[in-house]
Formats: C-alpha cells, sequence, structure tokens
C-alpha cells in the first residue's frame, strides 16, 4: 500500500488531521501521476512533540550505538536505490540514467561520508583543567528543496542523526516522493520513533510553522534566498540555529593559459547539468575579451551536444524543468537576455520545436554578456549560460565576486599554481579548480546571500552540535 497520502511521525504511518491532496505533476508530461497530502500546523505539533519526546533518550545514546544505526540506513538505502532513482525520474523528469548515476548517488555518498565523519569524530577536548564537549543541539527542523532531493535530505538527515540530534523533515511539495521512500528506509532500517519524521506541505503552512516553533532548536533550510530569509525571520523570535544553504550566480574563470577547447565545453555541461537546476552551477562563463568570438564557437558546439526528451529513453541526456512556473521563470529571463542585447549563441525561446509537451527548455546560451544584465545578476535556475568578457585577470576577480551571491566559484588553467592563487582571491564558499570530481568530503556553503553553515561530512556533523566547556573538570 502506498505512503503518499501519509506522513512518518512517531516511528508510524499516520493520516494527516485535514484531508488536503495535492497532484504531482511529471513535469516530462504536464499530468499527475500520484498525490501527496499538505500538512497544517495541528500535523507539524504532532511530528515536533514526537521528535522533543524522543530526543530525550536518543540524545544519549552512544556514538557506537548511532553508527550501527547509519550503517542500517545505508543498508534499506541501497535495497531501495532503484526505487528512489525512479521516482527522482517521475517527480524532476531527470533522466534515469542521471537519477540513477547522480541523484540517487548523492544520498548513499552522503551516508558514507556522515558514517566516515562520526568514526572519526572525537567530542571531548581538554584544555587543563576544562573539558571541551559536543552535544546534540536538540530538535531539528528540515527544509530542504525539489532540484536535488536526495541530495539535500540526506546531507541534512545523516549528520543529524550521527550528532544525536532528532529531526522533523519538510521535503519540497513538488518533488516528494523520493522523500516518502526515505522515510520507509528509516523505517525499514529500525531508527527509533520519533527520532525521524516527516510532514508534506507547503512552506508557510509548514516550514515557517516548524520555523517559528519554540520547541525546535535548530533550522537547515535549503532553498532560494528569498525563502531562506522568511525562515530566518520567524526563527529569530525564538533565536534558534539557523544554517542555510540559498541561491547562488557562480562565476566560472576560464584564464588565458587554460587549455580553452577543453574549458569552455566542460563549462556548458556543467552549466547544463541537471538542466541547470543547480544552485552551484556555473552559470556565467568570464573569458578573455580578445577571445569571445572563440569561445562562443566552441560554446555552440558543446551545446549541441545535448539530447532533450523523454527522460526514460536511454539517449536523453537532458530533461525537463520542474514546474510551469519555472519554466515561465526562465522564459521570462531569456526574454530579458534578448532585449537588453546580448548575442544568442545557442537556443532561446519556447520549447524545443519537436518537444511540444512537458517543461522543455532549450539549452541557452548568451555571449557578450555584459555584468549589469539582468542573466548574469540573477539566478536562473534553467539551462542558460551568460559568457562575459574581461580585459584582465583582476577585473575577472572583480567581475566574479561582484554578485550578491557566493556559493561556488570555478577557474580554469593549465598552470595549478595561478589556478590556485586566483581560487583564494573569490568570495565563495567552495572553488572548484579544473573541474575535479565531487567531493563528499569538502565543506558545502555560501558566503553573503548564499547563506550560513556548512554542509558535507565533519563540517555538516558539526553544525548540528553544541559546544559545552566544563570548566574545572580536571581540578
Amino acid at each position: 500500500m502506498s505512503n503518499n497520502l501519509k506522513f512518518y511521525i512517531d516511528g508510524a504511518w499516520v493520516d494527516p488531521i485535514q484531508a488536503q491532496p495535492l497532484d504531482v505533476i511529471n513535469p516530462a508530461t504536464e499530468e499527475a501521476y500520484t498525490q501527496i497530502s499538505l500538512g497544517q500546523a495541528a500535523d507539524v505539533e504532532k511530528a515536533i512533540s514526537a521528535a522533543k519526546r524522543a530526543f530525550v533518550t536518543y540524545s544519549r545514546t552512544s556514538k557506537a550505538d548511532r553508527l550501527q544505526l547509519l550503517k542500517r540506513v545505508l543498508e534499506e538505502y541501497n535495497a531501495r536505490y532503484d526505487d528512489i532513482a525512479q521516482a527522482i525520474t517521475q517527480e524532476m523528469g531527470a533522466p534515469l540514467s542521471f537519477s540513477q548515476g547522480a541523484q540517487a548517488y548523492t544520498g548513499r555518498a552522503h551516508l558514507e561520508s556522515a558514517i566516515e565523519a562520526l568514526e572519526n569524530f572525537i567530542a571531548d577536548e581538554y584544555r587543563g583543567s576544562t573539558m571541551v564537549t559536543h552535544e546534540p543541539i536538540g530538535v531539528c527542523a528540515l527544509i530542504t528543496p525539489w532540484n536535488w532531493p536526495m541530495n539535500q535530505v540526506v546531507t541534512k538527515v545523516a549528520p543529524a542523526l550521527a550528532a544525536g540530534c532528532t529531526v522533523v523533515l519538510k521535503p519540497s511539495e513538488i518533488a516528494p516522493i523520493s522523500s516518502v521512500i526515505f522515510a520507509e528506509v528509516i523505517h525499514a532500517a529500525g531508527v527509533p520513533a520519533g527520532v525521524f519524521n516527516m510532514v508534506n506541505g507547503s512552506g508557510p503552512d509548514v516550514g515557517q510553522v516548524m520555523a517559528a516553533h519554540s520547541d525546535v532548536d535548530m533550522v537547515s533550510f535549503t532553498g532560494s534566498t528569498r525563502a531562506g530569509i522568511i525562515v530566518a525571520k520567524v526563527a529569530a523570535d525564538t533565536v534558534k540555529r539557523v544554517a542555510q544553504e540559498l541561491g547562488g550566480k557562480s562565476a566560472n574563470i576560464i584564464l588565458e593559459d587554460a587549455d580553452f577547447p577543453t574549458a569552455v565545453s566542460k563549462g556548458v555541461a556543467a552549466c547544463f547539468a541537471n538542466s541547470g537546476q543547480s544552485c552551484d552551477a556555473p552559470t556565467r562563463m568570464l573569458v578573455p575579451a580578445a577571445r569571445m568570438e572563440e569561445a562562443l564557437a566552441i560554446a555552440r558546439e558543446a551545446a549541441r551536444e545535448v539530447i532533450m526528451g523523454d527522460p526514460l529513453n536511454a539517449t536523453t541526456t537532458h530533461g525537463p524543468v520542474i514546474s510551469k512556473t519555472q519554466f515561465d521563470k526562465i522564459q521570462s529571463l531569456i526574454g530579458s537576455g534578448i532585449e537588453e542585447g546580448a548575442t544568442l549563441v545557442a537556443g532561446g525561446l519556447d520549447r524545443p520545436d519537436d518537444l511540444p509537451r512537458g517543461y522543455y527548455v532549450q539549452p541557452t546560451i548568451f555571449g557578450n554578456v555584459t555584468p549589469t544584465m539582468t542573466i548574469a545578476r540573477e539566478e536562473i535556475f534553467g539551462p542558460v549560460l551568460s559568457i562575459i568578457g574581461y580585459e584582465s585577470e583582476t577585473q575577472a576577480v572583480e567581475i566574479a565576486n561582484a554578485s550578491v551571491y557566493g556559493l561556488a566559484a570555478y577557474v580554469q588553467s593549465s598552470d595549478q599554481a595561478h589556478a590556485r592563487a586566483v581560487a583564494l582571491k573569490l568570495r565563495a564558499g567552495s572553488v572548484y579548480i579544473n573541474y575535479p570530481d565531487w567531493d563528499t568530503r569538502a565543506p558545502f556553503g555560501g558566503y553573503k546571500q548564499s547563506g550560513n553553515g556548512r554542509e558535507y561530512a565533519d563540517f555538516g556533523l558539526r553544525d548540528f552540535l553544541e559546544i559545552k566547556g566544563v570548566v574545572g573538570w580536571g581540578s
């Protein structure tokens, strides 16, 4: 029997207090394929109460017990791996190959790195007669987005459980089914009742209620900067910890000494990955102004490598964007790029001619973009790349840093020392040199309006811990 219309509270699947179904749309077909229930404040109250009760005992469990628990969660996750991948393809429209190789994989990888972080974590430190210890912060409200559903769910749940916290999860209501399966994973792994709870619903009716609740000790939020500001404001009245991973407009500086064909083509692919729906996507490509035409020719050819279509087709490389709302927003921003005089290199307005149905956005590249154009400043969250020219390396760094965001940045150079020197000048939480492999052991989080706090591995674990100094411990 499907649990899609239920919430997971206090170790059991329960009906909402008031039935309010919501269609879940497959963005590749624009049709509903299932329903979930939208929660209300009363459902949130039940979940938080369960988490508060469970914290009393779960917070006192041993490191060994929590390691054993996380290993069981990983085992059950792997057993449901294909189900999770298929759910992500339905709810997001991601090609099945991408859901299997990237989307579902991120959940596995974060569980593995959380286990490793806990194994290596030393909770107590002694400074003379003072003991400094780390304790779980308490009940945590976890609010996650739709674009990398398992990545963002597991990158919060795993370290929270590792730390000894109890949680209430609100996944995105437009990509919720993979999280329903994850809750089934949690149940199958034998996580104690109340330690993990999940309530589906909207931001105002569930997310904000969680953030404002006096029995919630921490909010971990991933989403837009606009929504993050709202969450922080409602959380402020109870002075709880708020960790946020928000928007981005990441610069990709291609230095003069880079392997130009490789650097540009890989930059296009990185921007378009996940149909451009990644907060750390390199959406601003900075190239030497004198080589703009060369860059545009390479980028145009790279765009032709994209195969959009049915997510279940093995040859498809890119699917639709998540929703009509997102599709319309991206179309508006593409229109602004045309109106403001950027050179349209590839793609453009409307769907691809052979895909009249589904929220498919043409992979779009603009050249000769100036830093003041809308497409160079606003997060588009779709397959749209802006190529900006720079006259000097100093100017490139200035353009890269002249953003309200600071989540990620990218540097391409054939000289590693040169790339490192530029990387250290960039105001971003993560800097990637020459398109390295993804690293779950690196800290992830942003500067400026891209948020605060850090996720992944031991950095994420520490975010869910309080520091206590016991003075006189050794006297």
